[in-house]
Protein backbone atom coordinates (compact mmCIF):
# COMPACT_ATOMS: atom_id res chain seq x y z
CA UNK A 1 0.00 0.00 0.00
CA UNK A 2 2.74 2.44 0.93
CA UNK A 3 4.70 1.53 -2.21
CA UNK A 4 1.67 2.37 -4.41
CA UNK A 5 1.10 5.74 -2.74
CA UNK A 6 4.80 6.57 -2.91
CA UNK A 7 5.10 5.60 -6.57
CA UNK A 8 2.02 7.62 -7.56
CA UNK A 9 3.32 10.62 -5.61
CA UNK A 10 6.70 10.48 -7.33
CA UNK A 11 5.06 9.98 -10.73
CA UNK A 12 2.77 12.99 -10.16
CA UNK A 13 5.66 15.18 -9.02
CA UNK A 14 7.82 14.20 -12.00
CA UNK A 15 5.04 14.81 -14.50
CA UNK A 16 4.23 18.15 -12.84
CA UNK A 17 7.83 19.28 -13.18
CA UNK A 18 7.91 18.18 -16.82
CA UNK A 19 4.69 20.10 -17.56
CA UNK A 20 6.07 23.21 -15.84
CA UNK A 21 9.25 23.11 -17.91
CA UNK A 22 7.29 22.49 -21.12
CA UNK A 23 5.04 25.45 -20.35
CA UNK A 24 8.09 27.67 -19.90
CA UNK A 25 9.80 26.69 -23.15
CA UNK A 26 6.81 25.99 -25.44
CA UNK A 27 4.71 29.02 -24.50
CA UNK A 28 3.04 30.79 -27.44
CA UNK A 29 3.32 34.56 -27.36
CA UNK A 30 0.11 36.44 -28.11
CA UNK A 31 -0.36 39.89 -29.54
CA UNK A 32 -0.23 42.35 -26.60
CA UNK A 33 -2.47 44.83 -28.45
CA UNK A 34 -5.20 42.18 -28.74
CA UNK A 35 -4.89 41.47 -25.02
CA UNK A 36 -5.30 45.18 -24.24
CA UNK A 37 -8.41 45.41 -26.43
CA UNK A 38 -9.91 42.33 -24.75
CA UNK A 39 -9.38 44.01 -21.37
CA UNK A 40 -11.21 47.13 -22.64
CA UNK A 41 -14.26 45.21 -23.95
CA UNK A 42 -17.28 44.31 -21.80
CA UNK A 43 -16.27 40.66 -21.65
CA UNK A 44 -19.78 39.24 -21.94
CA UNK A 45 -18.95 37.26 -25.13
CA UNK A 46 -22.49 37.90 -26.35
CA UNK A 47 -21.71 37.49 -30.06
CA UNK A 48 -23.61 40.59 -31.22
CA UNK A 49 -20.51 41.69 -33.12
CA UNK A 50 -20.60 38.58 -35.30
CA UNK A 51 -17.42 37.10 -33.83
CA UNK A 52 -17.00 34.25 -31.34
CA UNK A 53 -16.58 36.32 -28.21
CA UNK A 54 -14.63 39.42 -27.32
CA UNK A 55 -11.28 37.82 -28.17
CA UNK A 56 -12.43 37.14 -31.73
CA UNK A 57 -13.66 40.71 -32.11
CA UNK A 58 -10.43 42.14 -30.72
CA UNK A 59 -8.36 40.03 -33.11
CA UNK A 60 -10.52 41.14 -36.06
CA UNK A 61 -10.21 44.81 -35.08
CA UNK A 62 -6.41 44.58 -34.86
CA UNK A 63 -6.26 42.69 -38.19
CA UNK A 64 -8.41 45.39 -39.83
CA UNK A 65 -11.25 43.08 -40.83
CA UNK A 66 -13.68 44.69 -38.35
CA UNK A 67 -14.30 48.34 -37.49
CA UNK A 68 -13.74 49.67 -33.95
CA UNK A 69 -17.53 50.16 -33.73
CA UNK A 70 -18.38 46.44 -33.97
CA UNK A 71 -19.21 45.99 -30.24
CA UNK A 72 -22.83 47.06 -29.58
CA UNK A 73 -22.70 46.71 -25.75
CA UNK A 74 -19.55 48.85 -25.63
CA UNK A 75 -21.20 51.74 -27.47
CA UNK A 76 -19.53 54.97 -28.51
CA UNK A 77 -17.21 55.12 -25.52
CA UNK A 78 -15.58 51.79 -26.36
CA UNK A 79 -15.34 52.65 -30.06
CA UNK A 80 -13.57 55.93 -29.28
CA UNK A 81 -11.20 54.23 -26.83
CA UNK A 82 -10.31 51.49 -29.33
CA UNK A 83 -9.79 54.02 -32.13
CA UNK A 84 -7.54 56.11 -29.88
CA UNK A 85 -5.57 53.02 -28.86
CA UNK A 86 -4.99 51.92 -32.46
CA UNK A 87 -4.69 55.41 -33.95
CA UNK A 88 -7.67 54.95 -36.26
CA UNK A 89 -10.32 57.39 -37.44
CA UNK A 90 -13.80 56.31 -36.44
CA UNK A 91 -17.21 57.32 -37.80
CA UNK A 92 -19.69 57.43 -34.90
CA UNK A 93 -22.68 58.58 -36.93
CA UNK A 94 -24.01 55.02 -37.35
CA UNK A 95 -23.99 54.29 -33.61
CA UNK A 96 -27.05 55.26 -31.61
CA UNK A 97 -25.82 55.41 -28.02
CA UNK A 98 -28.19 56.44 -25.25
CA UNK A 99 -25.75 55.57 -22.51
CA UNK A 100 -25.39 52.36 -20.54
CA UNK A 101 -28.52 50.24 -20.20
CA UNK A 102 -29.51 47.12 -18.31
CA UNK A 103 -32.35 44.65 -18.74
CA UNK A 104 -35.41 45.04 -16.50
CA UNK A 105 -38.14 42.43 -16.11
CA UNK A 106 -41.79 43.39 -15.67
CA UNK A 107 -42.78 40.91 -12.98
CA UNK A 108 -46.46 40.97 -13.89
CA UNK A 109 -45.64 39.70 -17.40
CA UNK A 110 -42.97 37.11 -16.53
CA UNK A 111 -44.22 33.52 -16.83
CA UNK A 112 -40.97 31.84 -15.75
CA UNK A 113 -40.14 30.16 -19.06
CA UNK A 114 -36.34 30.50 -18.47
CA UNK A 115 -35.65 31.38 -22.13
CA UNK A 116 -34.00 34.65 -21.14
CA UNK A 117 -31.73 33.09 -18.52
CA UNK A 118 -30.51 30.45 -20.98
CA UNK A 119 -29.18 33.04 -23.45
CA UNK A 120 -27.71 35.48 -20.91
CA UNK A 121 -23.91 35.33 -21.32
CA UNK A 122 -23.20 36.64 -17.82
CA UNK A 123 -25.90 34.74 -15.87
CA UNK A 124 -27.43 38.04 -14.77
CA UNK A 125 -31.00 36.73 -14.84
CA UNK A 126 -32.04 34.96 -11.66
CA UNK A 127 -35.02 32.67 -11.34
CA UNK A 128 -36.26 29.13 -11.72
CA UNK A 129 -38.76 27.45 -14.00
CA UNK A 130 -42.32 28.70 -13.48
CA UNK A 131 -41.06 31.38 -11.10
CA UNK A 132 -40.74 35.12 -11.60
CA UNK A 133 -37.28 36.11 -12.80
CA UNK A 134 -35.20 39.14 -11.88
CA UNK A 135 -32.06 40.80 -13.24
CA UNK A 136 -28.92 41.08 -11.13
CA UNK A 137 -27.90 44.67 -11.96
CA UNK A 138 -24.21 44.32 -11.25
CA UNK A 139 -23.87 41.36 -13.64
CA UNK A 140 -25.92 42.72 -16.56
CA UNK A 141 -23.74 44.15 -19.34
CA UNK A 142 -26.61 45.46 -21.47
CA UNK A 143 -26.02 43.12 -24.41
CA UNK A 144 -29.83 42.75 -24.92
CA UNK A 145 -29.55 39.15 -26.09
CA UNK A 146 -32.41 38.24 -23.73
CA UNK A 147 -34.90 40.74 -25.19
CA UNK A 148 -35.88 38.85 -28.32
CA UNK A 149 -36.11 35.49 -26.50
CA UNK A 150 -38.86 36.60 -24.11
CA UNK A 151 -42.27 35.40 -25.43
CA UNK A 152 -44.28 37.79 -23.24
CA UNK A 153 -42.12 40.89 -23.87
CA UNK A 154 -41.50 41.21 -20.14
CA UNK A 155 -37.90 42.29 -20.70
CA UNK A 156 -37.00 45.86 -21.67
CA UNK A 157 -33.74 47.77 -21.74
CA UNK A 158 -33.67 50.77 -19.40
CA UNK A 159 -30.92 53.26 -18.50
CA UNK A 160 -28.80 52.25 -15.53
CA UNK A 161 -30.53 53.69 -12.46
CA UNK A 162 -28.61 56.07 -10.29
CA UNK A 163 -27.90 54.45 -6.94
CA UNK A 164 -25.85 55.58 -3.98
CA UNK A 165 -22.92 53.43 -5.15
CA UNK A 166 -22.96 54.88 -8.70
CA UNK A 167 -23.88 58.48 -8.04
CA UNK A 168 -21.35 61.08 -9.15
CA UNK A 169 -21.61 64.76 -8.23
CA UNK A 170 -21.94 66.84 -11.36
CA UNK A 171 -19.33 69.46 -12.00
CA UNK A 172 -20.22 72.95 -10.75
CA UNK A 173 -21.40 75.32 -13.42
CA UNK A 174 -19.07 78.13 -14.40
CA UNK A 175 -20.23 81.40 -12.91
Amino acid sequence: MIAAVLSLTLLGAALGIILGIANKFLQVEGNPVVDELIAMMPGSNCGQCGFPGCSGAATAIVDGSAPPTCCPPGGKALAVAIAAKLGLAVDLSAIADDGPKIAVIAEELCIGCCRCSKVCPTDAILGAAKQIHNVFREACTGCSSCIEKCPTEALVMRPVPVTLQHWVMPKPLAA
